[in-house]
This record gives structure tokens, C-alpha cells and sequence, in this order.
């Protein structure tokens, strides 16, 4: 390796090549990209406009006046994962004469047929903006009330709802919805004027408080957080006009569950309808729901074990027909249904995953989309007809390749990224004509003083095929090995992509002698509902065996000293760190574990119950995942790292792992960051977890 890694260099973000352009899309005339990037490289990111003809590129908004983020749309960003600054989002009206821009922000800013940006007046401090498909009015909550203001500024907005109070608010989604299923919106327009929102009632949830400690002022923020077994937010569907007048809710399942996307699709009669997805609370039952005229109407009851994976691919097209997937055959497809549910035909099929729907072109008849259908390692580009026929792929080979697709049909803005590759971006005609490239990172692992890890199979404890990734010190082994373990349901993490190159603690730690595994173990996504469901009720055991089984691989082989092996990770990871530690105390003998789940108990309903059930109905399972109950079993060096305001993983978790540890009398070190939440910003702060996490692995690994 030509150069050394720096702590400066780990705790930096973006990772270098990883400032690539965002939310890529097109203008609604299709005649432009447009994205978020940052030119200097940082994350301050202007939303930039590249013409499709001429390929001139300019700065349609810079990021706007600094000013103070409120503590919703500091939550929302968690919710997102989002660390961009500047311009963090945008949309354009969807259904306009002329195009209408909308970027939300402190204030939020609109640009109707291509004037000037310019501030709309009364939405200050407004949540979840949204412009009504006509670009003619907009939409927001405030203080947990719905609004409505015209883009012209000619009057002032309209209150739709009302009552809301501490608990209960309209137009926003829960924090399940938002946390779990992806959902991050609570109201939505139709075209005619008619507002569907989510009405979400959440007193009858303890207040959980989160107190910020390392400020000069003492701050108590509180969450209506549902517990794993406890009560769910109660959550009805409400239509109200935008003009203002009386509500209509409309009748959802009496059952408990959740209510994961609402959307208003074409009814194939010149109109629209609503439609509603949704699925019960053990998520074993999902339905697809219309309502024509108000009353329900059940499109799709589909029931599935161990749970359903809720998905983000329905489109409604505009002939009544619709777009849906489902692992029913325990892989993602895709098929087409009539207007009333039925299935028109199946559209992909075979051992593969159709990852995700890009587009429907409806002109062409085409629906895009991304697969793994060469490899799990890899997501190609494709697209089927939606008459049915041979899938074509569109993507250069290898690699882990996304789009977005152009109103008209005719374009596709690919993003292309492989291990030796940073993410670039091309421009590509659908009818194959043409690939332009727009956007290339002169970025390469070389001077960077890094190579892409070793991609590899291992053997799964009962045999299954896994796929890991190792990052190589200098000279022969045996080395101490460290394990970057996530290890958790719905996450991926070893891919032939250009961000397995730039985890730069990883190739940091392998510059300092170590040899790095990262390794994709049963109950993870990407290999189908079959693979992810070993972990069913049993969260906690098979993820370990599969780890432990890779290391016992490795040092067969002569690359790891089975008798120096170290484990880190952060969250599902910060368990498995720790409860790799107490199965395997022979294995695993020295650990970072970053904000971990101590108890299952003590996470929410969504994710935990998904999975593991509820504590009532598995009470065994509960007790066998839980850290508390091996915590005597700790015979390592363990350094706990967690952030003190965090909401996700409470730092409770960490507090009642430390009371076991302290009862167990065992010993361990804690770093904790009063002001950071899941998901550690600060730079200074994160260049000392950085030297900690060195230093604690060095200290207790490294050969004298």
C-alpha cells in the first residue's frame, strides 16, 4: 500500500468517491437531469440541472441561508440516515402546465416555469412539504396540523384539521411507518383537489424522555415510543377537500397493524382512486385495499410465513391496471393485476430478486427495474414488457448499477459503481442509441493507498453458500483478524460496490495489521425470504454460528490466528458484537459494540415483532436473544460506544447491559457521546471514536 490511512481520513464523510450526485432525476419536460451534488466534494449539496441535448449543466438552487434545524426535521433526518447539508430534497409538481419546483428547507422555496426560486411566505418551520399535482398549491404540517397555501401567494394558508395536541397529529406518519416500512409521508393529493392523510393518535403510549445532558441547558425531548409487545400509535385514513371543509374517514381493517403506503392511482376511467396497503401486526397478512367512491374494496390478501416484506414497487397504470411484487415463491417478482385484483400475468421469475421498480414507461409498455439476477453480488438494470417476455438487461456487467427513468420513456440516468469503480453517472436512450457519460470521480483506490477487498465464499454452519469480503494486511498470516459484523435482517452488506472499497475503518485497520471479514450471514437481505428467515424467532444464535464458521474457515486456511480474533459493528451490529462475545467467548475475544439492542424487549414493535414475534408469544426466544441473560458469560475486552440523546436504540439498552455486566462482575469500557444520536456527526467526536476503537483493538490484539 503506497500511503497510509489517517484517524482524520476514517472520520471523514462523504467517503472519498462517495460524493456522487444524489436524487437523481429528470425535469417533468424530460429534457434535463437534475441532481444534488456538491462540487467542492463536501456534503453542502445545490441542486444542479445537466440539458439532455447540450449536456450544459447549471445551479438551479444553492443551499439556501444557514438556519437552525427544528427538532422534527432533525428526527426526520434520522429517519432518513441523511448527513447532506444544503439542499436536501426536492420535487416537482407532477401534473403541471408549467414546470413548479419545490425545494423544502427552513422556509420552504418554489420556482414556477423557471423564475427564480423564491420564499413562500407563512411556511416557516412547515414538515413533509408537498406540491399538489397541478403545482398550483402547497401542502404541510405545522404544530401537527394539515395545511394548505397557493404557490401564487395570493392568500394565506388554510387550517384543514384541527385538535391536534401532545400525541396526536395530522398529515405525518408514525414513527413506525417512517422507522420500519420506509414510509416518511402522512398525506397525499389527488388530482382533483382532495387531500388523503394519516390521522395518528399516540397518547395512550407512555412518554419515553430522552434528556440532553451535555449542553449548558438542560433539554427533555419525549417520544411516544411502542415497545416491542406494548400498544401501537392508532392510525385512521381521512380524506378532506383542499379547499377546507368536513373530513371523511374511511373504514381500514379492525384489527391491529399498520398502514405502510397510501396512494391515489389512476381508476383506468378518466379518474382516480385511493388506495391503501395494508398489513397486520405479526405482518404475516398484507392487503392491498381500494376505495372506489369510499367504500373498501380488497385488491390483494396475501399471507405469508414467517412475515412479509413490505415492499415500496405498486404502481398503478393508467388503464386501471397495476403493478405488484411479493416473495410468494420466497423470491421478489413482479407481476401484473386487472383493475380488480386479478392477476393479468407474471412479469420475472426464478431464483433471483427483482431488487426494485425504477419506472413504468406506459407509452412503451416497459416496466425497469433492478435485480440480482446475475449475481447477489450484484444489481443489474433490466426491464420486462409488461405484455410478458424476455428480460432485457440494460447495465454494463458487474458491478451495482441503479436508475432513474425519464417521464417520456426516452432516458435513463444510470448510476454505475463497482469494487475498482467509483459511482459515476451516464446518460443512456432507452432505445440503446446512446450512454453519455455526465458525472465521473477522478477518485481510484491506488494513490487513495487502498485495494478493493477480496470478494469470497465461506460455508454457512449447515453448509449454505456465503459470501464475505477481506480486506488483506501486508505479509503472510496467520493475522490477528477483526470481524465488521452487522449480521441483522433487511441489510446487505457485502456487494461488489464502490463503498465496500471506502470503508476506510476497515482498510484502516488492515494498513495496522489486521485482517478484515466482513461476511453476509443467513438472515440477511439480498439471497431471498428463505435465506433471511433462519433468524425466524431466534435472533441472536444462527447469525453467530455462521460468523464463528467463517473464522474457523479462515484460520484453517492460515490467514487468521483463531486465538486473536476481534469483533465491531454498530446497532443489529452492536448486538452481534456483544453476543458473538458471550456464545463464543472462546472465539471472539475482543469487541467494539456500537449502540446494541441489549434486550429485544426494549426495541419497537415494527422491526422487533417482525421477526422475533412479541414477548408473549416467545417468551424463549426473547429471553435466548437477550444480552442480559449471558451477560456472565463475558470474558473479553468489550468497549461500549453509544450516543446519549440517541432515539432509535435508547441508550437505555446500553444502560441495562452495563447493570448486568456490573451484577455479572465483569469488566468493560464505555464511550459515550452525550449529544450524538444513532447515527454520530460531529467530526471532532467522531475522530476520538475512531482512535478509540484503534487503540482498544491494538492494545489487546497486536502481537508484542
Amino acid at each position: 500500500m503506497a500511503d497510509r490511512l489517517t484517524i482524520s481520513d476514517v472520520a471523514t464523510y462523504p467517503r472519498p468517491g462517495m460524493d456522487a450526485p444524489g436524487m437523481i432525476g429528470f425535469t417533468p419536460d424530460s429534457r434535463a437531469v437534475t441532481w444534488l451534488h456538491a462540487a467542492d466534494g463536501g456534503l453542502v449539496r445545490s441542486l444542479w440541472r445537466i440539458d439532455v441535448e447540450t449536456e450544459e449543466r447549471s445551479v438551479i438552487a444553492g443551499p439556501g441561508a444557514d438556519a437552525p434545524m427544528s427538532r422534527e426535521e432533525e428526527l426526520l433526518r434520522e429517519r432518513t440516515r441523511t448527513r447532506e447539508l444544503g439542499v436536501a430534497a426536492y420535487s416537482w409538481a407532477t401534473d403541471s402546465e408549467d414546470p413548479v419546483l419545490m425545494i423544502p428547507g427552513p422556509v420552504v422555496r418554489v420556482s414556477v416555469d423557471g423564475e427564480p426560486l423564491r420564499e413562500l411566505d407563512g411556511t416557516q418551520g412547515a414538515l413533509t412539504p408537498m406540491l399538489s399535482p397541478d403545482g398550483m398549491q402547497l401542502s404541510f404540517v405545522r404544530s401537527g396540523e394539515l395545511f394548505v397555501l397557493p404557490v401564487d401567494g395570493s392568500s394565506d394558508a388554510v387550517q384543514l384539521t384541527s385538535g391536534a395536541e401532545d400525541g396526536l397529529s395530522h398529515g405525518l406518519a408514525d414513527y413506525i411507518a417512517q422507522e420500519e416500512f420506509g414510509q416518511l409521508r402522512g398525506h397525499w393529493w389527488s388530482k382533483d383537489d382532495r387531500i388523503a392523510y394519516l390521522r395518528v393518535d399516540e397518547r395512550h403510549i407512555p412518554p419515553y424522555p430522552i434528556v440532553h445532558m451535555g449542553g449548558d441547558v438542560v433539554d427533555v425531548e419525549t417520544h411516544r415510543y411502542p415497545f416491542s409487545g406494548d400498544a401501537n400509535a392508532d392510525v385512521s385514513l381521512w380524506v378532506v377537500p383542499a379547499s377546507g371543509g368536513e373530513a371523511v374517514e374511511l373504514p381500514l381493517p379492525d384489527e391491529d397493524g399498520y398502514l405502510v403506503r397510501v396512494a391515489w392511482w389512476p381508476d383506468g376511467r378518466g379518474g382516480e382512486r385511493l388506495v391503501a396497503q395494508w398489513i397486520g401486526r405479526a405482518q404475516k397478512r398484507m392487503r392491498l385495499i381500494a376505495f372506489d367512491g369510499g367504500a373498501p374494496t380488497t385488491l390483494i390478501d396475501e399471507q405469508q410465513e414467517p412475515w412479509i416484506n413490505v415492499a415500496a414497487d405498486a404502481r398503478g397504470l393508467n388503464d386501471g391496471t397495476f403493478l405488484w411484487s411479493s416473495e410468494a415463491t420466497g423470491y421478489r417478482h413482479l407481476t401484473l393485476h386487472a383493475s380488480d385484483g386479478a392477476v393479468v400475468r407474471t412479469l420475472t421469475e426464478g431464483k433471483w430478486i427483482a431488487d426494485g421498480v425504477i419506472g413504468v414507461d406506459q407509452d412503451g409498455g416497459r416496466v425497469y427495474f433492478t435485480s440480482t439476477r446475475g449475481s447477489p453480488l450484484e444489481r443489474r438494470v433490466e426491464r420486462v414488457s409488461l405484455s410478458g417476455g424476455e428480460i432485457e438487461t440494460l447495465s454494463p456487467p458487474g458491478g451495482v448499477h441503479g436508475a432513474s427513468l425519464s417521464r417520456d420513456g426516452k432516458w435513463l440516468a444510470m448510476l454505475d459503481s463497482s469494487l475498482s469503480d467509483p459511482p459515476s453517472v451516464s446518460l443512456v436512450a432507452a432505445d440503446g442509441s446512446s450512454r453519455t457519460l455526465l458525472y465521473q470521480s477522478e477518485i481510484a483506490p491506488a494513490p487513495l493507498g487502498i485495494e478493493p477487498p477480496e470478494l469470497r465464499t465461506f460455508s454457512a454452519a449447515d453448509g449454505t453458500t456465503l459470501y464475505g469480503a477481506l480486506y488483506h494486511p501486508d505479509g503472510d498470516g496467520p493475522h490477528p483478524l477483526l470481524v465488521a459484523v452487522y449480521g441483522g435482517p433487511h441489510a446487505q452488506t457485502v456487494l461488489d460496490a464502490w463503498g465496500l472499497t471506502v470503508d476506510l475503518r476497515a482498510q484502516y485497520l488492515a494498513q495496522r495489521g489486521f485482517l478484515v471479514l466482513k461476511l453476509d450471514n443467513r438472515g440477511m437481505a439480498g439471497r431471498g425470504l428463505e435465506f433471511e428467515a433462519h433468524l425466524h424467532r431466534q435472533m441472536g444464535t444462527i447469525e453467530v454460528d455462521d460468523q464463528s464458521a467463517a473464522i474457523e474457515q479462515l484460520a484453517a486456511e492460515g490467514l487468521a490466528d483463531i486465538e486473536r480474533v476481534g469483533v465491531y459493528g454498530w446497532s443489529y451490529g452492536g448486538y452481534m458484537t456483544v453476543m458473538s462475545m458471550l456464545r463464543r467467548p472462546d472465539l471472539f475475544k475482543v469487541g467494539v459494540s456500537g449502540a446494541p439492542v441489549s434486550d429485544w424487549d426494549g426495541y419497537d414493535t415494527g422491526y422487533t415483532e417482525r421477526y422475533m414475534g412479541t414477548p408473549q408469544n416467545n417468551a424463549e426466544g426473547y429471553r435466548e436473544g437477550s444480552l442480559l441473560t449471558h451477560a456472565d458469560r463475558l470474558r473479553g475486552e468489550l468497549l461500549l460506544i453509544h450516543g446519549g440523546v440517541d432515539e432509535n436504540v435508547h441508550f437505555r439498552h446500553t444502560a441495562r447491559l452495563i447493570t448486568a455486566l456490573v451484577a455479572a462482575d465483569r469488566d468493560y469500557d464505555l464511550l459515550m457521546f452525550p449529544a450524538e444520536r444513532h447515527m454520530p456527526r460531529d467530526q471532532a467526536g467522531l475522530e476520538y471514536q475512531e482512535r478509540r476503537v484503534a487503540r482498544h483493538f491494538e492494545r489487546h490484539l497486536a502481537r508484542e
